[in-house]
């Protein structure tokens, strides 16, 4: 549903051109929408009818949310910034690396059947999939195609379709490197979503720090959300509790 926003344009401003909108309503936040309607020329603030933008896929976007709650976290009286972990499933196993590899107030990670990619050996294949996402990256940057439609499907049966061609560009194993934070991956045995060896296993092979590899038997991919979960879960909390806990 559209909604009035306060913009002060740092740019000019386009119908599908996405900026960040902050409101003081109770439970609001800073979101990023998109202009509806044509912005007013010049650089004076504008009250605009926007469209707040979800269901779409930008993983260097996600990680930075990662980044925010941690600092937002920082800031809490509670909080014990030396006892911090976390703990990503599937794409989000891919984020876990990527942010504690960059912020080392994370001490502790749980990666479970993640996706976790690499840099390719070489240039990506001119394949349909690689032409489209670049086609469409080179459309956004013109300005002539703005967002994904909420939860659309472009790739596979993915809820959520990429924007313009980051995907070709996001490579989280490449930080496992840099990784010293005790980190714990579980994979599923008959994962058929990606190849373990590619994803969680060499990221915990180029980890440097603490680290355990599991492998859940007889499961697929959701079997982690299911019948392992308990399994899963008992591993996580062990993992947190041997890093994170406070000796008595």
């Amino acid at each position: 549903m559209p909604r009035r926003c306060a913009v002060t344009p740092a740019t000019s401003l386009r119908p599908g051109t996405s900026c960040y909108c902050s409101t003081t309503a109770a439970g609001e936040k800073a979101t990023r929408v998109v202009l509806t309607g044509p912005a007013p020329a010049g650089d004076a603030p504008f009250t605009a009818e926007v469209r707040p933008l979800r269901g779409y896929i930008d993983p260097f976007e996600q990680v930075e949310d990662w980044f925010n709650a941690i600092d937002w976290l920082a800031g809490e009286p509670m909080a014990d910034m030396n006892r911090l972990g976390l703990r990503g499933s599937s794409y989000s196993g891919g984020h876990v690396v990527y942010v504690a590899s960059r912020d080392p107030r994370v001490r502790a990670i749980v990666s479970q059947v993640p996706g976790i990619a690499s840099r390719p050996e070489a240039n990506p294949a001119e394949t349909p999939l690689v032409r489209a996402e670049r086609d469409r990256a080179t459309r956004m940057a013109r300005g002539e195609l703005g967002y994904p439609a909420p939860r659309e499907k472009l790739v596979g049966d993915l809820t959520g379709a990429p924007v313009g061609d980051k995907l070709l560009r996001w490579w989280p194993n490449e930080e496992a490197y840099h990784l010293t934070a005790a980190a714990l991956f579980i994979v599923a045995e008959n994962e058929e979503l990606m190849r373990n060896k590619d994803n969680g296993q060499r990221a915990f092979e180029r980890a440097s720090g603490p680290k355990q590899f599991a492998t859940i038997p007889g499961i697929r991919h959701y079997g982690i959300y299911g019948e392992a979960r308990a399994q899963a879960v008992k591993l996580a909390i062990d993992w947190f509790n041997q890093y994170l806990r406070v000796a008595k």
